[in-house]
Protein backbone atom coordinates (compact mmCIF):
# COMPACT_ATOMS: atom_id res chain seq x y z
CA UNK A 1 0.00 0.00 0.00
CA UNK A 2 1.60 3.43 -0.79
CA UNK A 3 0.95 6.55 1.56
CA UNK A 4 -1.34 8.97 0.51
CA UNK A 5 -1.11 12.88 1.47
CA UNK A 6 -4.96 14.09 2.13
CA UNK A 7 -6.02 17.96 1.96
CA UNK A 8 -5.52 18.72 5.20
CA UNK A 9 -1.46 17.66 5.57
CA UNK A 10 -1.89 13.90 7.06
CA UNK A 11 -1.15 10.84 5.92
CA UNK A 12 -3.27 7.84 5.42
CA UNK A 13 -2.51 4.09 3.67
CA UNK A 14 -5.61 3.87 1.58
CA UNK A 15 -7.42 6.45 -1.10
CA UNK A 16 -10.52 7.53 -0.72
CA UNK A 17 -12.56 5.29 -3.01
CA UNK A 18 -10.77 2.59 -1.07
CA UNK A 19 -12.55 3.59 2.47
CA UNK A 20 -15.69 4.18 0.65
CA UNK A 21 -15.51 0.20 -0.39
CA UNK A 22 -14.80 -0.40 2.93
CA UNK A 23 -17.08 1.56 4.40
CA UNK A 24 -19.49 0.12 2.24
CA UNK A 25 -18.55 -3.82 2.76
CA UNK A 26 -20.56 -3.85 6.20
CA UNK A 27 -23.45 -1.86 5.26
CA UNK A 28 -24.37 -4.51 2.65
CA UNK A 29 -23.96 -7.29 4.73
CA UNK A 30 -25.75 -5.92 7.33
CA UNK A 31 -28.76 -4.85 5.37
CA UNK A 32 -28.49 -8.43 3.59
CA UNK A 33 -29.33 -10.11 7.60
CA UNK A 34 -31.80 -7.24 8.50
CA UNK A 35 -33.80 -8.82 4.72
CA UNK A 36 -32.74 -12.79 5.78
CA UNK A 37 -34.29 -11.88 9.43
CA UNK A 38 -37.66 -10.33 8.39
CA UNK A 39 -37.98 -13.03 5.42
CA UNK A 40 -37.40 -16.33 7.61
CA UNK A 41 -39.04 -15.04 11.05
CA UNK A 42 -41.45 -17.58 12.62
CA UNK A 43 -45.25 -16.58 13.21
CA UNK A 44 -46.54 -16.99 16.34
CA UNK A 45 -50.19 -16.65 15.76
CA UNK A 46 -51.77 -17.84 19.35
CA UNK A 47 -49.24 -15.04 20.78
CA UNK A 48 -49.43 -12.46 17.74
CA UNK A 49 -45.75 -12.40 17.62
CA UNK A 50 -42.85 -12.64 14.66
CA UNK A 51 -39.48 -14.52 16.63
CA UNK A 52 -35.76 -14.85 14.85
CA UNK A 53 -35.17 -18.43 13.61
CA UNK A 54 -31.54 -17.57 13.77
CA UNK A 55 -29.10 -15.93 15.34
CA UNK A 56 -28.20 -13.03 13.59
CA UNK A 57 -24.50 -11.54 15.17
CA UNK A 58 -24.41 -8.53 12.79
CA UNK A 59 -27.81 -7.42 13.78
CA UNK A 60 -27.38 -8.34 17.94
CA UNK A 61 -30.46 -10.86 17.29
CA UNK A 62 -30.15 -14.35 18.93
CA UNK A 63 -32.64 -17.07 18.02
CA UNK A 64 -35.85 -16.95 19.61
CA UNK A 65 -35.97 -13.06 19.80
CA UNK A 66 -39.06 -10.85 20.10
CA UNK A 67 -38.88 -8.87 16.62
CA UNK A 68 -42.21 -7.86 16.59
CA UNK A 69 -45.44 -8.22 18.76
CA UNK A 70 -48.63 -6.49 19.25
CA UNK A 71 -47.67 -5.26 22.82
CA UNK A 72 -44.71 -4.83 24.90
CA UNK A 73 -41.63 -5.35 23.32
CA UNK A 74 -39.21 -2.60 21.67
CA UNK A 75 -38.80 -3.25 18.07
CA UNK A 76 -35.29 -3.80 16.47
CA UNK A 77 -34.30 -0.73 14.37
CA UNK A 78 -32.10 -1.04 11.24
CA UNK A 79 -30.92 2.48 12.58
CA UNK A 80 -29.97 1.40 15.83
CA UNK A 81 -27.98 -1.07 14.50
CA UNK A 82 -25.84 1.03 12.41
CA UNK A 83 -24.82 3.39 14.77
CA UNK A 84 -23.50 0.66 17.00
CA UNK A 85 -21.46 -0.82 14.01
CA UNK A 86 -20.12 2.89 14.10
CA UNK A 87 -21.36 3.84 10.52
CA UNK A 88 -21.00 7.36 9.36
CA UNK A 89 -23.98 8.93 7.67
CA UNK A 90 -26.83 5.93 8.55
CA UNK A 91 -29.72 9.11 6.86
CA UNK A 92 -28.03 7.77 3.43
CA UNK A 93 -28.15 4.29 3.72
CA UNK A 94 -31.82 3.45 5.92
CA UNK A 95 -33.89 6.23 4.21
CA UNK A 96 -36.56 8.01 6.61
CA UNK A 97 -39.70 7.12 7.45
CA UNK A 98 -42.54 8.26 4.66
CA UNK A 99 -44.48 10.16 7.33
CA UNK A 100 -41.01 12.07 8.26
CA UNK A 101 -39.48 12.77 4.67
CA UNK A 102 -38.63 11.90 1.64
CA UNK A 103 -40.33 11.71 -1.74
CA UNK A 104 -43.44 10.38 -0.96
CA UNK A 105 -43.98 13.05 2.08
CA UNK A 106 -42.99 15.73 -1.12
CA UNK A 107 -45.90 14.19 -3.37
CA UNK A 108 -48.09 13.81 -0.91
CA UNK A 109 -47.83 17.66 0.53
CA UNK A 110 -46.32 19.76 -2.04
CA UNK A 111 -47.26 18.37 -5.90
CA UNK A 112 -51.33 16.97 -4.37
CA UNK A 113 -51.76 20.35 -3.15
CA UNK A 114 -50.92 22.41 -6.43
CA UNK A 115 -53.60 23.27 -8.77
CA UNK A 116 -53.86 21.68 -11.92
CA UNK A 117 -53.88 23.18 -14.96
CA UNK A 118 -56.78 21.88 -17.27
CA UNK A 119 -56.80 22.53 -20.94
CA UNK A 120 -60.64 22.14 -21.76
CA UNK A 121 -61.54 21.11 -25.51
CA UNK A 122 -63.59 23.14 -27.32
CA UNK A 123 -66.83 22.03 -27.22
CA UNK A 124 -67.69 20.38 -30.42
CA UNK A 125 -70.38 22.46 -32.72
CA UNK A 126 -73.52 20.39 -33.28
CA UNK A 127 -75.86 20.08 -36.34
CA UNK A 128 -78.34 22.75 -36.71
CA UNK A 129 -81.37 20.99 -35.92
CA UNK A 130 -84.89 22.98 -36.13
CA UNK A 131 -86.46 23.02 -32.28
CA UNK A 132 -89.44 22.23 -31.47
CA UNK A 133 -90.50 19.63 -34.23
CA UNK A 134 -93.66 17.94 -34.15
CA UNK A 135 -93.69 14.33 -32.53
CA UNK A 136 -95.08 11.64 -34.54
CA UNK A 137 -97.95 9.66 -33.45
CA UNK A 138 -98.29 12.77 -30.22
CA UNK A 139 -95.35 10.65 -28.75
CA UNK A 140 -96.76 7.95 -27.73
CA UNK A 141 -94.93 5.30 -30.01
CA UNK A 142 -96.18 2.37 -31.78
CA UNK A 143 -97.17 0.60 -28.75
CA UNK A 144 -99.75 2.56 -27.99
CA UNK A 145 -101.21 3.11 -31.13
CA UNK A 146 -104.77 1.72 -30.91
CA UNK A 147 -106.46 0.68 -34.76
CA UNK A 148 -109.67 1.73 -34.63
CA UNK A 149 -112.38 0.71 -37.13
Amino acid sequence: MALSTHSDGTEGSESADDGYRHHQMPVEDIKEEWRLLWLSRIDDKVRAEGIANRDYSLLFVEQGTVIVATRDFKPVSLKEILFLHKIRDVERVVPPHPSVGGWGKFARTVLNKQKRVRKYKKPVPRRNRRKNLQVKKGGRGWLHYRMEK
